[in-house]
């Protein structure tokens, strides 16, 4: 009981230190005046975001130090001598929809507004998915080779990024300049309605017969991003196979997808000396088997670099399914929307939660939130697109809101380089958390509070304890 008493009042006084006493210090009735305290060493920093939208990404002021002592709350200790998965990044989707907002401001605030989000001295955002050829967030339908009704080119003549050349790709170098090293994921909504089973933009499926074709297709675009200056690190094979009624969408079962991997686009990327990865699925967290079964596939397996998911149904813990029936393949998590009509609080720990903590605790390299941009309707987007999917900043003319999507990623993004690696850290009740150890050797702890009151905890690490507590909903991130 002596040794509890003792902590508690070690608590108590650090408690007070960090929160303040206001009032004046005494002078002993006019006499000598009582020496201030040694100031304790701030060992930790703490970034902290609240889901009443009082404090967003600050750096908070309060003394945080490491003592050897530990007190009766729950602990999240931190191991950096475990380590998990490497970290290529954090980001966003660069839809067509959000390269025109963001390259429709003017010069000086654009600028302003891609160093805020790329350069490493604010967040830092290290990954970005683009769609290749048009997403429903796209102010139109397109593809980079499209004919007349009833045509076919299966050369490929007509092939063009003219549509990304108005406003993608100049974004893109822009970013490029800021962050040389940015890593750049592809993902088609639709090919060219000509190769497809319904001639339609909605839906459909690849005909067998433009298989090959369609191979050539990914080699073209990515040459052709490379001559712009743009390497695409990885391409998915088709964003959400198995929902075919967004526009533009197509359906492709596990074994089409297969299939075309092991004959002609794993061939054809050889073939050309493309070393862009191949990743497959790109689609909800419910269906594990998909991904598994291509993996299955001894002859479609050597050509791919791993899966990718979302999480509009089932658990982030599929990630983990997959890499247990395939550990020598990478995991993925590319998308994840916030809602028009949801609320800040309610988003900030769901994805905080979920996307970042989970993702990365189930071995995924990434985690993406979906659209970088939008305006104030959330537009624009594809006749039949997202008409709710709210842009992690919302666009207007020079002015910029930052809204939930933007905390949700930079509390990793500004703290995590790629490079990084994942550590171990256990979960503690109600707060859940992941940490990295980074390229400069320093480490990082993510901790959601997911209760309805506040939560005191210790974070421990080679047997020192530092004491800290998180209000009801309350996101934070610490480095030391």
């Amino acid at each position: 009981m002596k040794k509890q008493s003792n902590h508690m009042w070690l608590v108590s006084i650090f408690m007070l230190f960090v929160f303040g006493d206001c009032s004046k210090s005494s002078n002993n009735g006019g006499g000598t005046p009582t020496p201030p305290p040694t100031p304790a060493t701030n060992d930790v920093e703490m970034w902290l975001t609240k889901g009443d939208q009082s404090v967003l990404l600050q750096k908070q002021t309060g003394v945080l130090s490491f003592v050897s002592t530990v007190n009766s709350y729950p602990v999240i200790n931190v191991d950096s001598a475990t380590a998990y998965q490497s970290i290529d990044g954090f980001g966003y989707t660069l839809t067509g929809g959000s390269a025109f907002q963001i390259n429709h401001m003017d010069a000086a605030s654009r600028a302003a507004l891609l160093n805020e989000l790329f350069s490493t001295g604010s967040i830092g955002v290290s990954y970005l998915r683009v769609s290749i050829g048009a997403s429903d967030l796209s102010a139109s339908v397109f593809s980079y080779n499209d004919m007349p009704v009833g045509m076919t080119d299966p050369t490929l003549a007509n092939f063009n990024l003219s549509l990304d050349t108005v406003d993608v790709i100049p974004v893109l170098k822009q970013i490029l300049t800021i962050n040389p090293n940015i890593k750049i994921m592809g993902s088609p909504w639709s090919p060219p309605v000509w190769m497809k089973s319904n001639g339609s933009s909605i839906g459909g499926s690849l005909l067998p017969a433009y298989y090959s074709v369609y191979a050539k297709y990914f080699v073209k675009y990515i040459q052709a991003m490379q001559a712009k200056g743009i390497r695409i690190d990885a391409v998915t094979i088709q964003n959400e196979p198995q929902h075919g009624g967004n526009n533009p969408s197509m359906l492709m079962s596990a074994t089409e997808q297969a299939n075309f991997i092991k004959n002609n686009l794993g061939p054809e990327f050889q073939t050309a000396g493309v070393t862009t990865k191949i990743i497959i699925w790109d689609h909800n967290c419910d269906n594990a088997g998909y991904p598994i079964s291509i993996l299955n596939d001894a002859a479609a397996k050597p050509y791919i670099d791993g899966s990718a998911f979302h999480l509009y149904a089932g658990d982030i813990s599929a990630l983990s399914a997959v890499k247990t029936a395939h550990p020598d393949k990478n995991l993925y998590f590319t998308e994840q929307w916030t809602s028009g009509s949801g609320s800040f609080d309610g988003d900030l720990k769901w994805h905080i939660k979920n996307v970042i903590i989970g993702s990365m605790r189930n071995w995924s390299k990434v985690a993406l939130e979906w659209n970088l941009a939008s305006d104030a309707t959330f537009g624009p987007h594809t006749p039949g697109g997202c008409i709710e999917c709210k842009g992690a900043l919302t666009v207007n003319g020079t002015l910029v809101q930052r809204n939930v999507g933007y905390y949700i990623i930079a509390h990793a993004s500004k703290f995590v380089p790629a490079g990084s690696v994942r550590i171990e850290s256990n979960l503690a009740a109600n707060l859940p958390n992941v940490a990295f150890k980074t390229p400069a050797g320093k480490k990082v702890l993510i901790v959601v509070n997911e209760s309805g009151t506040a939560q005191g905890f210790n974070i421990g690490y080679k047997g020192k304890y530092v004491f800290t507590s998180l209000v009801a909903g309350a996101v934070a991130t610490y480095t030391w």
